[in-house]
């Protein structure tokens, strides 16, 4: 069923180098794949390999050298500066590894943050807010500055942050490089929920077999190339 749902992400013969100096150095080479709506991949490989500048080229936080990105349609390469910031907030939400909350805000208040670039009402955004951590099993510290919250509790907070919009796409970057085992566990089991409950499109970049278990898909990334990839293990 899974190989029959459109591709939501479409990339072709993408490069990216960087300068270092008066060097050139490749990160990217010739990468192309789709990813299905609804899919859940995982983005494995050394350090240096280029998972996070591929993440952040189909975010749009970065641009490429060469070669497309569309997603949902659209190729986000011909936009401008501002249609690309808008078109981030309403079609991406990210979650870091150190979770980036804001420490002077309460989680609710780090929750609303990207709504502030809607259009919506102060009582449509209180509604959004307080569904989304629900969702994540937060409702009841919704009033708590992020010091008073576990790291566990904190990434929650991030990944209701990334989902409040209802986007199109969730990015993850090493989203449980910094929890211990059991809060690694629970961020993973939501995620999961996330995916196979509300049908989210997941692209999660991670050094941990254990994260990538939980991805539909895993691609390997060697030195800018693709190595063979294929579904995860389960």
């Amino acid at each position: 069923m899974e190989n029959h749902r459109p591709a939501i992400v479409e990339i072709r013969n993408l490069c990216k180098s960087y300068w270092r100096g008066s060097q050139v150095v490749p990160v990217l080479e010739d990468i192309s794949f789709d990813i299905r709506e609804g899919e859940f991949l995982a983005l494995m490989g050394p350090s240096g390999s280029g998972k996070s500048t591929l993440l952040n080229l189909i975010a749009g936080i970065d641009k490429a050298d060469s070669g497309s990105i569309r997603v949902g349609g659209i190729e986000i390469a011909t936009l401008s500066e501002t249609a690309l910031a808008r078109w981030r907030a309403i079609n991406v939400g990210f979650i870091f590894q150190f979770y980036n909350l804001i420490p002077v805000l309460t989680a609710f208040e780090n929750v609303e943050l990207p709504l502030l670039l809607t259009g919506l009402t102060k009582g449509e955004r209180r509604a959004h807010v307080e569904m989304a951590l629900r969702v994540v099993g937060l409702a009841d510290r919704m009033d708590h500055y992020p010091s008073q919250l576990s790291g566990g509790q904190q990434q929650r907070v991030a990944i209701a942050r990334a989902v409040v919009t209802d986007p199109t796409l969730l990015v993850a970057d090493e989203p449980t490089g910094d929890l211990d085992r059991v809060s690694a566990k629970e961020v993973l089991e939501l995620m999961d929920r996330l995916n196979t409950e509300s049908g989210k499109t997941i692209i999660m970049v991670t050094h941990d077999p254990r994260a990538a278990e939980k991805a539909h898909s895993i691609k390997h990334l060697e030195k800018g190339v693709l190595s063979v990839s294929g579904p995860a293990p389960r």
